[in-house]
């Protein structure tokens, strides 16, 4: 069958898939099981995987990345096995694509076109649906036309045509531009307004209380010990991108302490560049947050690959965070590493070496309780977490306007008033309170240390 007649969508449910890849010299992949990613990946997608097939080289080649001699042999595989779809365990170019489709007569996917698809059909939210849609729109367009074949111009010179059409014609292609051009100006102009609201409101939050962020490689188990620790709501399963929202409730710390927890989208391998960016609001949570905790699977036999992917993808977002901020008004989030799945481990050898590697790391499984005993590790968390929530915590004394009814609120219900005096409409309070409850009555107007008249306790005079 043409390719132009396959290349129509990069869906793949109910599809026979076969698996390829190059192994270059850099590649990272799982070498106990090199397709076992990619392999998830497309079975999630809806697609029935029937065989694998790799290259080891030194450079991929230009024309069809694969050797023509691979090339041949993955059609051969393809028509043994009856499969219609190749799905590449990296990024192709559309000229790529369009070369080993016409050589193997099969549908061509590469590795980012395989997510976008399962975002696609994961995307619930309205916000979600535009982030996918325009990720699709710019990064799959160029391969799908590409595959085209309905170039000839509509109307050329003496052709037939209606009124204002006559003259040197027009491709379709060129047609096809600017619809994609003007709904890609429609997606970012709403997607800016959607966001904007979101990121509004998270700062506006983040400001008032202690925010903790749940990131990690699909899969590492964030969604589970999500709902262990606070009252749940996230779809958790043992799949890829089980999340592609976020969510955030109330984590309660007990001794009074409630600090936010967010649930965010899970990192992959290669992760499409586009996606990332369009998806940046979704990882808002992520780079506005007090605390980071990144979840690792340390059951996973790809953990160590799975570390560098999360570590590097949060080191590119605090970068690009750091350019669009004011200068000193953000600051990178606390890491805090959680080591997951401890319960899945044969022995303890893996953890030992992770636990030497990473002595501040915690260790724990993040299934809910036996009745009322918790889970090994989730008392030393939640005592990490609300030693950073607390912070240094000192004795001050404040002067706050009663018509600053927030700040009024915030210094009653989260610190420890030893004090109170009424004054001409002001509250003069002696309390012991934390720096981060003093970051938010400063974001209030309140005057703080450094930041105006204050008074430690003690001092004479206000």
């Amino acid at each position: 069958m043409p390719p132009s007649k396959e290349r129509t969508t990069i869906e793949v449910r109910s599809e026979r898939a076969v698996l390829a890849a190059a192994r270059l010299p850099d590649s990272l992949y799982d070498p106990a099981d090199p397709f076992g990613e990619l392999r998830a990946l497309a079975e999630q997608a809806g697609a029935v995987v029937v065989g694998e097939l790799e290259q080891r080289m030194q450079r991929p080649q230009s024309g069809t990345y694969l050797g023509k001699g691979k090339v041949d042999e993955l059609k051969q595989l393809c028509e043994a096995l009856g499969s219609t779809t190749i799905i590449f365990d990296h990024d192709l170019s559309p000229a790529q694509i369009s070369a080993i489709e016409r050589t193997t007569e099969r549908k061509v996917l590469d590795r980012s076109e395989l997510i976008l698809d399962i975002f696609a059909s994961r995307a619930t939210s309205y916000e979600a649906k535009l982030q996918v849609e325009l990720a699709q729109l710019e990064y799959t367009y160029p391969r799908l036309r590409a595959m085209w074949d309905h170039l000839e111009r509509i109307v050329g010179s003496g052709g037939i045509g209606g009124v204002g059409t006559r003259g040197p014609g027009e491709q379709q292609l060129e047609i096809d531009r600017r619809l994609v051009q003007r709904r890609r100006l429609e997606l970012e102009r709403e997607l800016e307004r959607v966001q904007g609201r979101k990121r509004r409101a998270v700062r506006q939050r983040n400001s008032e209380r202690f925010t903790v962020g749940l990131v990690g490689y699909t899969n590492a188990g964030k969604s589970t010990l999500f709902n262990t620790l606070t009252e749940g709501g996230a779809y958790a399963d043992d799949r890829v991108f089980a999340t592609l929202m976020t969510r955030t409730r109330a984590w309660d710390l007990g001794t009074g302490l409630e600090v936010m927890l967010s649930d965010t989208v899970g990192f992959v391998r290669d992760l499409p560049h586009r996606l990332i960016a369009s998806f940046r609001a979704t990882l808002e949570e992520a780079t506005h947050a007090d605390v980071l905790l990144v979840v690792l699977d340390v059951a996973d036999p790809a953990c160590e690959l799975q570390f560098q992917t999360v570590m590097k993808t949060l080191d590119d977002l605090d970068a690009e965070t750091a350019k669009m901020e004011d200068a000193g008004a953000w600051s990178p989030p606390t890491r805090v590493i959680v080591l997951n799945k401890i319960d899945r481990l044969k022995d303890n050898r893996e953890l030992l070496v992770w636990q030497q590697r990473l002595p501040d790391a915690i260790a724990l499984c993040s299934l809910p309780p036996i009745g009322e005993e918790p889970r090994p590790g989730q008392e030393k968390l939640a005592r990490r977490i609300r030693r950073l929530a607390e912070g240094d915590v000192r004795e001050l004394t404040l002067r706050v306007e009663l018509k600053n009814a927030k700040a009024v609120n915030l210094i009653e219900t989260q610190a420890r008033v030893r004090s109170r005096d009424y004054e001409d409409g002001v509250l003069i309070v002696t309390a012991e309170m934390s720096d981060r409850l003093l970051r938010q009555l400063r974001s209030l107007g309140v005057a703080t240390p450094g930041h105006g008249q204050v008074q430690r306790a003690g001092w004479k005079g206000l």
